[in-house]
């Protein structure tokens, strides 16, 4: 009996690696006819004019064409890219690498890895560019609209080491967030709850049931109406320090989320969302040594403060000189 042939992954393009996706037993005439069934939201002639670009390829890595017959029980691979990609003006600063492991600084609106309407603007894909490494992939993520501390893991052997951290919630994670001051809120305090999913795909949302998230939340210093907030979550839930500022009455400035959606083709980005991943510490698993990384970034409201705190203290120390 003939061993059957190894399994082909094609390689990365222009810092892009191929999606894929299995095909099921079923009765399509091509491949054509099961990825416009499969996919509705792609018309069939950009999946026709991908294949005939040697854009959708099979298991041996072998360009699949437009006529090619279905055949069940097998899996593709195949490149997508954006049409029309607006140019992102911001860049991600590295500020750790080592063999195994690699820390970018992010900054707003950049997204952390490919999707929807983001593909080459995106940390990852830059990444794979400018360092020529395939095997590069996020430990961790955080929102496009968030600033600062992403993690990437640069060898397959020891990445699952480096998740570990997080399923195990090895890793201290602290952020920085603007919101209003409220002198009725008792702090420092810890908010736990149960967070699922919200009405609109986008949202998620607070409801009745056993807690799955926590995040400790204390107060740095009060900025006028505002202040800066200090935010450490032990769970990882997506949103999760979002959904818990709104909850509390002080939902996080320039986030247009929570508590209110922001309308189809609207967009909050001055100021953007003063939330910030300042710092996250760790004991590295390969090394045994003790990792503690920090922002060098700083929410725009936070500087704004601390200016004017600077000056009035300035014309306050000159009136003092003149008296």
């Amino acid at each position: 009996m003939r061993p059957k042939p190894a399994k082909h992954i094609p390689p990365t393009r222009n810092g892009v690696g191929p999606s894929r996706v299995g095909l099921p037993g079923g009765h399509w005439d091509t491949v054509l006819d099961f990825l416009v069934q499969r996919f509705p939201a792609q018309p069939r002639a950009i999946w026709q004019a991908r294949m005939e670009q040697g854009l959708v390829l099979d298991d041996q890595g072998v360009p699949v064409g437009p006529t090619q017959p279905y055949q069940g029980h097998t899996r593709i691979f195949y490149y997508r890219d954006c049409e029309v990609e607006t140019p992102i003006p911001f860049e991600a600063t590295v500020l750790y690498r080592d063999d195994h492991l690699l820390v970018v600084d992010k900054p707003h609106f950049l997204p952390v890895t490919p999707s929807g309407q983001y593909l080459q603007e995106t940390v990852l894909v830059r990444l794979k560019r400018a360092l020529g490494l395939d095997d590069i992939a996020p430990i961790h993520r955080i929102d496009r609209d968030t600033a600062g501390l992403v993690m990437f893991s640069l060898q397959p052997r020891s990445r699952d080491a480096y998740h570990a951290l997080f399923r195990t919630r090895q890793v201290e994670k602290t952020y920085e967030a603007v919101a209003p001051w409220c002198a009725d809120l008792a702090l420092p305090l810890i908010r736990q709850s149960r967070i699922t999913e919200g009405t609109h795909f986008l949202q998620q949302c607070e409801a009745p049931g056993e807690p799955n998230t926590t995040t400790h939340v204390a107060l740095l210093h009060r900025m006028g109406p505002l202040a800066l907030y200090q935010l450490r979550p032990v769970t990882g839930h997506q949103h999760q320090l979002r959904i818990h500022m709104a909850a509390l009455g002080i939902p996080i400035v320039g986030d247009g989320i929570y508590p209110v959606l922001t309308p189809q083709g609207a967009t909050v980005t001055d100021p953007p969302l003063q939330l910030l991943a300042r710092a996250i510490r760790f004991t590295d698993p390969l090394t045994g040594q003790v990792q503690e990384l920090r922002s060098q970034r700083t929410l725009a409201l936070a500087a704004t403060a601390s200016m004017h705190v600077g000056q009035a203290a300035d014309a306050a120390d000159q009136g003092h000189s003149a008296q």
